[in-house]
């Protein structure tokens, strides 16, 4: 994995009939495959009111995680920052860099990442969205070596210099990334639209940081990686049945079975939701190489960060493993 770097998106995902005390588990178990195969880094996504997303909270899980890790990355893949203020996010993650120095990552979103209601239950106004760019200064104000002029200080956080990436899915994000001189992620894995007219915008109008003095682009692509390409094929069938139920079943009393799911596979709305996972790797672990190392081109990205929809635990731990091993 020397010459194309990959990292790992995690959601804590809730089994069906399943606990978060085992979602929670199995992100442990995830982390240390991810570390033993060689990923460089780990992200979580904050995501609130979702039944089947256990990751709510990215500082307490990334806490966690680290105590029973030992070498590898990790990070809040994002934290949405109108859910919160800057200087809660710079004690959490400047406290987090303080435990485990040098592992610690801060993406941030600009997206409340739910729903309306729950938006306002975390006491947050539609227009804490706008004032996402000064919120990112000051959060970059906190975790930096300078007094801010407020006289406000973030401690634990002060002096930490958390590296953060600005996460988006559209211009907006490559466009401030590119303003303030920060690494960009783009959400290629499930909003491949604008992928690379975002990325072309982020390198063309790039102003060179202290801390970054070159622009640095890591973008998302699912893998669905098995021990031969047909496997993959077969697992890759699935794991579209599996998403077009997902969401499907979203507000229903009664979710969508695998068959209903299977019936209505090629209807407008279950073909604009496989349409989301137009870029994944699917094969052995030869043929999963050789199509992230296509997708990397593409997306003119240094880092890949890989989503592995394996609809079993035990087939995603594999997917991990053999999709590092090519």
């Amino acid at each position: 994995m020397t010459d194309l770097k990959l990292s790992l998106l995690d959601l804590a995902t809730i089994e069906e009939g399943g606990s978060v005390a085992s979602a929670l588990q199995h992100s442990v178990k995830l982390a240390q495959a991810a570390e033993t195969a060689g990923y460089d880094r780990i992200w979580y996504a904050e995501h609130h009111n979702m039944a089947t997303i256990a990751s709510s909270s990215p500082a307490v899980l990334i806490a966690h995680v680290a105590s029973q890790t030992e070498r590898i990355g990790l990070g809040a893949g994002g934290i949405m920052l109108p859910n919160h203020s800057p200087l809660v996010v710079a004690e959490q993650f400047g406290m987090l860099a303080e435990l485990h120095p040098g592992r610690i990552h801060l993406g941030l979103g600009r997206a409340p990442g739910t729903d309306g209601l729950t938006f306002r239950a975390l006491r947050r106004t539609v227009q804490a969205a706008d004032a996402f760019p000064n919120d990112v200064l000051e959060l970059q104000a906190y975790l930096g070596d300078q007094l801010p002029i407020t006289a406000v200080n973030a401690y634990p956080g002060r002096g930490t210099n958390v590296p953060i990436t600005i996460l988006g899915s559209s211009l907006f994000g490559a466009n401030l990334a590119a303003q303030l001189g920060l690494p960009y992620s783009f959400a290629s894995h499930f909003a491949p639209q604008a992928l690379q007219a975002a990325v072309q915008h982020y390198r063309t109008n790039y102003q060179p940081s202290a801390a970054h003095p070159e622009p640095y682009v890591s973008a998302g692509v699912n893998v669905i990686a098995a021990e031969n390409d047909e496997a993959a094929r077969a697992l890759f069938a699935r794991a579209e049945v599996e998403r077009i139920r997902a969401f499907l079943s979203r507000g229903r009393d009664v979710p969508l079975t695998v068959e209903q799911a299977e019936s209505i596979r090629d209807t407008p709305a279950a073909t604009e939701i496989r349409s989301m996972m137009r870029y994944t790797a699917v094969g052995g672990p030869e043929r999963v190489r050789e199509q992230l190392v296509d997708f990397a081109k593409l997306a003119d990205a240094d880092e890949l960060v890989t989503v592995h929809p394996a609809p079993t635990r035990a087939e995603q731990l594999e997917s991990i493993r053999l999709g590092a091993a090519g």
